[in-house]
């Protein structure tokens, strides 16, 4: 990987009954690290090798609980590769015949007696994506891969003692250098169109100027295919007054059901939308980079990403 870069895994699912949702996310070169973002400001993004700050998120909800949410940071010996297998400390992902599982044991801030996630996960794709990753920025410094757009989920939690199926969806991005070079903000989201078909979202705002709109629809032979992207509609601002948009047909403009994560400079959310002349639940998120490296939220971070040394 390149020094400075980044690449990671994301994984979501919703359950089929609407009432829990699960974001796991495995960075290499951790995007959203404030001790990554300093190293790279001391020595200089092409000395940092991104391998030291490796991090795994995990973010639990359910409706009327509590939520989970973790993501420890650490460094390069706490990382082990192969074809097949990427581990993170003491979680790790693995391919098992045709099923991606998610091996998991991970603590969370304030309160690590009763913020642990500890079970297993297992994305099963019903197609994989495209062949190869999709150029971002138009420059092929920052790259989308989705790999499984069209998936399903089972999770099965000891901690929080939580089981549930749903749709899932699984891709990667990787970048040669620091993500905020190359965006200043995006809205992003995904959803199942029905039990075999999906479709995805990005709308990216580029660094050095311009825009970049995607709209794919997947099926379950692996087929993409560019949709015309819809309208954009603005949502109601978060609790950080960040702002929020997504596209929707105008037949039924799109509604926030639920802001699952609302911090200073990214939202996640449930919004009920129109796609495709199909009502969906999409999994959306807002990202803002230039809130990102303001210092004031580097300041905050660390008590939200601890880092241990391994």
């Amino acid at each position: 990987m390149a020094a400075g870069g980044y690449a990671w895994w994301y994984l979501d699912a919703l359950s089929d009954d609407g009432d829990s949702a699960l974001v796991a996310i495995a960075f290499v070169g951790s995007v959203f690290s404030p001790y990554y973002a300093r190293a790279r400001r001391l020595a200089g993004a092409s000395a940092v090798a991104a391998e030291q700050h490796v991090a795994l998120n995990l973010a639990l909800y359910r409706r009327g609980q509590r939520g989970r949410w973790t993501m420890t940071e650490r460094g390069a010996t706490a990382l082990q590769r192969t074809a097949t297998q990427l581990v993170i400390g003491p979680s790790q992902w693995a391919w098992r015949g045709d099923a991606l599982e998610l091996s998991l044991d991970e603590w969370g801030p304030p309160w690590p007696l009763s913020s642990r996630v500890r079970g297993r996960v297992r994305l099963h794709p019903l197609a994989l994506g495209t062949p190869a990753p999709l150029d971002l920025n138009g420059s092929n410094a920052h790259r989308w891969w989705p790999l499984a757009p069209c998936a399903r989920v089972e999770v099965d939690l000891a901690e929080p003692g939580w089981r549930w199926r749903g749709s899932g969806y699984l891709d990667s991005n990787r970048g040669d250098a620091p993500l905020a070079d190359g965006f200043r903000r995006w809205q992003w989201a995904r959803a199942a169109l029905d039990g075999r078909h999906s479709a995805v979202q990005y709308d990216a705002e580029l660094r050095q100027g311009g825009q970049r709109a995607l709209a794919l629809r997947f099926d379950a032979r692996g087929q993409c295919t560019p949709l015309e992207p819809p309208a954009l509609a603005t949502l109601p601002a978060t609790g950080w007054r960040l702002g929020r948009s997504v596209r929707g047909d105008a037949a039924q403009p799109p509604r926030l059901q639920q802001t699952l994560q609302d911090a200073p400079f990214y939202a996640r959310s449930l919004v009920h939308a129109q796609w495709a002349g199909q009502p969906v639940l999409a999994m959306h998120e807002s990202l803002d980079l230039d809130r990102f490296n303001q210092p004031w939220v580097q300041a905050m971070l660390p008590f939200r990403m601890p880092r241990r040394a391994g």
